[in-house]
């Protein structure tokens, strides 16, 4: 049985609500709401059944708008909703609503979802009982109904990206299912920006870089959209990477001193060898892991024994296979700049790299001065090629544009001698020419096998 919600939302369901996005987090919000009592009326401009529009006049059959994270808060459909009087609320903050046990949030520019991911294998492993949830394709208002009576209604078809996180939480029916159940939610600046009631338990910021700047209006804003996570913490719960601390002080922004983790360029913990956490980037994922866990009085034998049984996900820099001596790398999870950089500072030599994809806006020039002492030849992909080119240009990277991937992974090998790296690390996101980056990365995997 759900725990009741507030009691000024409570009022708010009964009447219809309405849900902005057909897609996995609309299909997780009509799920709880069916299981709540209240009845769901969709809206999307393409989902199947959905209707199409959201004028003044559907507003006004609503009290409460429920949003999906890709409805940015200018979105017309929101500024409708609200001239209306309706109480607009995110997936993720209604969903906290119906949430009684603990949340540990996750959020940075990359490493989230690693981070996301091993916290959970962690917790299971030391016998408590944990989900991996939120922006990893695993709503937390999916999550809330299933430990609340079990599934109900279409959101039981699940899209590709629940992946590992998902599958390695099942691990928790193992533990007492009596057990608490703690809620690792992975949280994005589009989640976080118009959060009103969700509180965590705890967040982990991992780190801090250029991205997402189609949606927000500079890195500024970027930035206090996930400020906001922190502004709903507790300064004791709160634990930030090097890179965050760098711009909270260049922008005026203060931290609590015991957030302030040396995540960067920290010695070798032998404990750590042969393990995905040995190095970086990752090694900044298992301190802010284990800053949490010390706080939380949880034993470090378990951590380290979880981080060296812990697999990274699919397409997170995983060697794919080897053709004439020529080694290939899929990192097409890679969707900005910092990520691509973290990357190809893994390698002792040039890489012949494929990159591009549809814009996130950006500092391109910078971008590729940056990389281009680390690449040997670029294969430049997607609405981002012409831009990329020129770039690779001035910074005299010989680069070649390609029409589509498999042309771009055959033109690397024909270029590839024995003992050279063919990376895929993307930069940029995949939807101009693919379904996501697990399709980006599947595809890629797919001509290496071939060739």
């Amino acid at each position: 049985m759900l725990p009741s919600p507030p009691a000024l939302i409570a009022a708010l369901l009964a009447r219809p609500v309405a849900v902005l996005g057909g897609g996995v987090s609309g299909q997780g919000v009509l799920a709880l709401l069916a299981a709540a009592g209240a009845r769901g009326i969709l809206y999307d401009e393409k989902a199947e059944g959905a209707r199409r529009d959201f004028s003044a006049t559907e507003a006004a059959a609503h009290g409460l708008v429920v949003f999906s994270p890709g409805f940015a808060p200018e979105h017309a459909w929101l500024a409708t909703a609200g001239a209306a009087g309706c109480v607009c609320l995110g997936e993720l903050d209604f969903a906290s609503l119906f949430w009684r046990g603990e949340l540990v949030a996750i959020t940075g520019t990359n490493g989230k979802t690693t981070l996301t991911e091993f916290l959970t294998h962690a917790l299971n492993a030391a016998g408590r009982r944990a989900h991996a949830t939120g922006n990893v394709g695993y709503p937390l208002s999916r999550l809330v109904v299933e430990q609340n009576g079990g599934m109900a209604g279409p959101v039981a078809a699940v899209s590709d990206r629940r992946n590992d996180a998902e599958r390695r939480s099942q691990t928790a029916a193992t533990v007492g299912a009596s057990a608490p159940v703690i809620a690792v939610c992975e949280v994005s600046s589009f989640q976080a920006e118009t959060l009103q009631h969700l509180r965590p338990t705890a967040t982990l910021w991992t780190n801090f870089a250029e991205d997402h700047l189609e949606r927000h209006p500079g890195m500024a804003a970027y930035f206090a959209a996930k400020w906001r996570l922190l502004e709903r913490t507790a300064p004791g719960a709160v634990f930030v990477g090097s890179s965050v601390q760098r711009y909270a002080a260049a922008s005026g922004n203060t931290l609590p001193a015991p957030a302030c983790l040396a995540t960067e360029g920290q010695p070798a913990d032998a404990r750590l060898a042969g393990s995905v956490f040995a190095s970086y980037p990752q090694r900044e994922n298992f301190l802010l892991a284990a800053a949490w866990w010390r706080q939380a009085g949880l034993p470090a034998d378990t951590l380290y024994a979880a981080a060296c049984s812990f697999r990274l996900g699919e397409h997170r820099l995983t060697r794919v296979g080897e053709r004439r001596g020529v080694t290939f790398w899929n990192d097409s999870k890679a969707t900005n700049f910092h990520a691509v950089e973290a990357a190809l500072a893994t390698f002792d030599s040039p890489v012949l790299w494929i990159g591009g994809g549809k814009a996130k806006g950006g500092d391109l020039a910078g971008f590729v001065r940056r990389i281009a002492q680390k690449i040997r030849h670029a294969f430049l992909i997607g609405e981002t090629s012409p831009a990329l080119a020129g770039h690779c240009r001035d910074a005299q990277v010989p680069a070649t544009p390609c029409g589509t991937l498999e042309e771009a992974v055959r033109g690397a090998y024909a270029r590839a001698g024995a003992g050279d790296q063919v990376l895929l690390s993307p930069g940029f996101a995949s939807f101009d020419m693919f379904r996501g980056y697990d399709d980006r990365g599947r595809q890629f995997t797919r001509v290496v096998e071939k060739l």
